[in-house]
Parts: structure tokens; C-alpha cells; sequence
């Protein structure tokens, strides 16, 4: 049997405070407008972090399946990798999840809609979000060895899961609301970008064409950065447009996310970049958390 500190490290509690902050961002600009629903907020919540560990099930599975996680991985050994579960017990986990999350997704729709147009866009919404998070390297032509990767981060870690979040409260979608979402969603492609500017050396000896490891890793840096500075622009742009004093949070976030920023750039050697995952997650979360207060408050 598995042991639980083996399905603990699978589950990768260090990427789960992304699961937090994108709803963190749809609840606050739902309470922003008057219609924030505590009940829908924490089915959000359970339903998008147990889909990030659908996803990070899936990958450590996939990328077994396919010969990726080799003895060169510079990030954390995974339970797969160290023989403390086998292929078998991960996909009986998997499908636990998957479950799990149809379940809470469908209950968080039930519990939401208000049109059948409303109920039929979600249910498809949420099978996608459950079929990106395996395909990404589960399966024979996983988009995470295309270099696609980031555009599902960015669409479902994004856009979709706080204006998911924001409509199922407030049923209605202003074009602003896209703005905020679009930060988190640059947030989140920043965490899946430090993962793979740390592997990307044994990713491109596994035919893992991550976009770093078509783009190269000096490149890759840039990219960073200009996600980084990407987030705090949405941000800055909403504040300008709605409510200028938030200007102060989005300084604050600017200068948390440069200083990270600064130190991805100036490092070569990826090892550096181990510690790095956990940090750029929370920094997400920081981020939001900030943004979020600051619209409520000021």
C-alpha cells in the first residue's frame, strides 16, 4: 500500500494555494458588485483544488507512463518515482479524484444555475476543465508535449475559473471582470513556467517540448518576466478604471513580483530554481489575496 506522506507529495500541496486565489479573485469581485453566495464560494474552492490535483495527479502518472521522470529530475522525487505507489494505485487515485470533482462540480452547478442555458455551458465547461487536467500528459499526444501547456493554464486557472466564479454569483459578466482574471491567469502560467524552466533540460531528453524547451531557457526568463509584468498590468488597468486607490495593493504586488522576478532572471543554473515552485504559488496567492482585500476595503 501506498504510503499517506507518498499520496501527500502527490498531491503537491505546494500548488494548491492557485486553486485559492483564482476563486479568492471571482468571490471578491462578486462581493465587489453585491452577490457574493458563501455556499457557491466554497463548492468553487473544493471543486478548483480538486482539480488541481486531478491535474497533478495526472501529470505524475503520464509522465511515468511515458519514461519522463528520470533520475535527472532536479524538483522534488515523486512517490511514483521513489517506488512508494505503483502505476496501478496512482490511476485507481486518479479516478478517485475525477469523482470526486465531477461530484463537487456537479453539486456547486445544481446548487448555482439559474438558466438552462447556464446549466448546459457549466456541465460542459466542467468536463473540459477535468479532460484538460489529464490529457496534459496523459494519453497518446498530451498537449504538455506540444508546448500547449500554458494556454490551458492560462484559459482554466484564468479566465474560466474566476469568471466562472464571478457569473455562478452574480449571473452577469462585465467585460472589466476579465481583467483581474486574465492577471490570475498570467499567475498561474508563471507557476507552470518555473516548473518547466527547472526541468528543462531532462524534459527535452524526454521529448517533453514543453514551450521553454522549444522557446530555450534564456528566453524562457524573459517570458517570466513578462508574465509577471503582464499581472500587474490587468491589475493596474482595473484599478485605473474602477477604483484608483487599489493603485497602492497593485504597488505592493509589483514590487513583491520584481524582486521574484529579478532573482528567476539572473539565475542559470535550474537547480537554483527548486525552491522557487512553492514560492511563485504563494506569491500568487499573496497577490490575490492583496488584490482582493484592497477591493473590498479601499
Amino acid at each position: 500500500m501506498a504510503t499517506m506522506k507518498a499520496w501527500f507529495d502527490t498531491i503537491r500541496p505546494k500548488t494548491l494555494p492557485l486553486a485559492v486565489a483564482i476563486i479568492l479573485t471571482g468571490s471578491a469581485l462578486a462581493q465587489w458588485h453585491g452577490t457574493l453566495n458563501w455556499s457557491v464560494t466554497l463548492l468553487c474552492l473544493l471543486t478548483a483544488t480538486l482539480l488541481q490535483i486531478v491535474s497533478n495527479f495526472a501529470n505524475d502518472y503520464g509522465d511515468f507512463q511515458k519514461g519522463s521522470d528520470t533520475a535527472e529530475r532536479i524538483g522534488p522525487l515523486r512517490g511514483i518515482q521513489q517506488g512508494q505507489m505503483t502505476a496501478t494505485q496512482l490511476r485507481y487515485g486518479l479516478i478517485a479524484v475525477c469523482i470526486a470533482s465531477f461530484i463537487s462540480g456537479a453539486s456547486l452547478i445544481a446548487l448555482a444555475y439559474e438558466t438552462t442555458q447556464d446549466l448546459i455551458a457549466f456541465a460542459i465547461l466542467g468536463v473540459l476543465a477535468i479532460l484538460a487536467a489529464i490529457t496534459y500528459t496523459v494519453g497518446k499526444k498530451p498537449y504538455g508535449y506540444l508546448g500547449l501547456g500554458d494556454i490551458s493554464v492560462f484559459l482554466f486557472f484564468g479566465l474560466l475559473a474566476v469568471c466562472g466564479t464571478y457569473y455562478l454569483q452574480a449571473h452577469s459578466l462585465d467585460w472589466s471582470i476579465f481583467l483581474p482574471a486574465a492577471a490570475c491567469g498570467f499567475l498561474s502560467t508563471a507557476v507552470l513556467n518555473i516548473n518547466n524552466l527547472r526541468d528543462i533540460e531532462q524534459d527535452r531528453k524526454a521529448g517533453k517540448n514543453t514551450l521553454i524547451v522549444r522557446i530555450g531557457a534564456e528566453n524562457g526568463r524573459i517570458y517570466h518576466c513578462i508574465l509577471l509584468s503582464s499581472a500587474v498590468l490587468c491589475y493596474a488597468i482595473f484599478a485605473i478604471v474602477h477604483k484608483p486607490l487599489l493603485l497602492m495593493i497593485i504597488a505592493i504586488i509589483a514590487v513583491l513580483l520584481a524582486k521574484h522576478a529579478r532573482f528567476v532572471y539572473q539565475q542559470k543554473d535550474p537547480m537554483a530554481l527548486r525552491p522557487m515552485l512553492g514560492k511563485m504559488s504563494m506569491l500568487a496567492l499573496v497577490s490575490t489575496v492583496l488584490f482582493s482585500l484592497g477591493l473590498l476595503i479601499l
